[in-house]
């Protein structure tokens, strides 16, 4: 399975049911065409940095998800059709990927960052690249 990033610039007017709304339409449709989700994070209201369909401030949202190669284009078709999404952009991570195995890892992290460990250190990405650092360096 491909593993993929979808950030979501959300209509700032909305109510907060609205956005519940809208991630759920998403997570099911990645799951209705056999994907799974991986994470999903609310990064709230944000100020933008140029105006965007007569909007100043957005809401983000960013979607981690695992699928095969036609589920991309079928997500950003009714991310395009969508009146509420004011702009998105989907980013392949990874052309090989356990869904089970990035679950793992977005719980071990979630469960870190409750326990008040910052998320610098909780972050898989960075103990991946300590790692080779350090086959670099020959330790």
């Amino acid at each position: 399975m491909r593993y993929y990033e979808t950030l979501c610039l959300i209509n700032p007017d909305l109510g907060d049911e609205d956005y519940k709304e809208v991630i759920t339409k998403f997570s099911n449709l990645v799951e209705k065409n056999n994907g799974t989700v991986i994470k999903v994070d609310e990064w709230g209201k944000k100020p933008l940095a140029y105006t965007v369909r007569r909007h100043d401030k957005g809401y983000y949202i960013l979607m981690e998800y695992c699928g095969e190669t036609g589920i991309n284009a079928e997500l950003e078709r009714d991310l395009r059709l969508d009146d509420r999404i004011l702009k998105y952009q989907t980013v392949k991570l990874s052309d090989k990927a356990d869904p089970e195995a990035l679950k793992a890892k977005a719980e071990a992290l979630r469960s870190k960052e409750e326990e008040g460990v910052p998320s610098e250190e909780a972050s898989p990405e960075k103990e991946d690249q300590t790692e080779e650092e350090e086959d670099k360096n020959g330790a």
